[in-house]
């Protein structure tokens, strides 16, 4: 894929949704960084419910902890892997206390030695709440770029390497929110929907469906 062709992809997605935004429910950066770790293997509606519960209560690294393993899971047991969740985010909760005063770290390093938060997690964070360049590969934007052409890549690191290098850097912000939306509700897993795509012109995926 060349690069005006991908100029074209975002320029359509930004003018179609000009500020795109996680479909995770937050206030603070504290409260979207325990969301993205409860959302591992989880939906975002499933997470937002648990949390609607568990923020009044306790939004703080010092509120939380203070619940312990057994007073977080009762808010998030509706969450899968809750009790391995609850563990990581009691651990990462003291950890922000007693290492950085209580605030989100703004580092991919710093982000990355706390339970729980892997490389994806930290560039949604550090993306999302901070601002910064970085690009978070889940399922959907693996999928997408690999479909579309925009970034294809046999392994997570690859293509989130190539979507930093190949995304016009005008728009490189916030196409982290725009690739997973697409994958989400329009290039979908089973049977992606083309007919209703505004960029199906542009993709170059070879089986391209029309819909029903």
């Amino acid at each position: 894929m060349n690069a005006a062709k991908r100029y074209e992809i975002f320029r359509r997605l930004h003018e179609d949704n000009p500020e795109p935004k996680t479909e995770l429910a937050y206030s603070s950066p504290f409260e979207l960084l325990i969301a993205v770790i409860l959302s591992a293997q989880a939906t975002d509606v499933g997470v937002n419910k648990a949390t609607a519960k568990l923020f009044p209560v306790a939004n703080t690294p010092e509120a939380i902890y203070a619940l312990g393993v057994e007073g977080l899971s009762a808010y998030i047991k509706t969450i899968g892997l809750f009790n391995s969740k609850a563990k990581n985010v009691i651990e990462t909760c003291r950890l922000l206390v007693e290492q950085h005063g209580g605030q989100v770290p703004q580092t991919r390093e710093a982000l990355e030695a706390l339970p729980g938060v892997g490389r994806k997690t930290a560039n949604v964070v550090l993306n999302t709440a901070f601002r910064q360049l970085t690009m978070a590969v889940d399922t959907h934007i693996f999928r997408v770029s690999n479909r579309t052409g925009i970034a294809p890549g046999k392994t997570v690191l690859e293509v989130e390497k190539k979507l930093l290098k190949f995304v016009p850097k005008e728009f490189l912000l916030d196409s982290h929110h725009w690739l997973i939306l697409h994958g989400r509700y329009v290039c979908q897993a089973r049977k992606p929907r083309c007919g209703s795509c505004l960029i199906e012109d542009l993709c170059e995926y070879k089986h391209k469906t029309s819909d029903d």
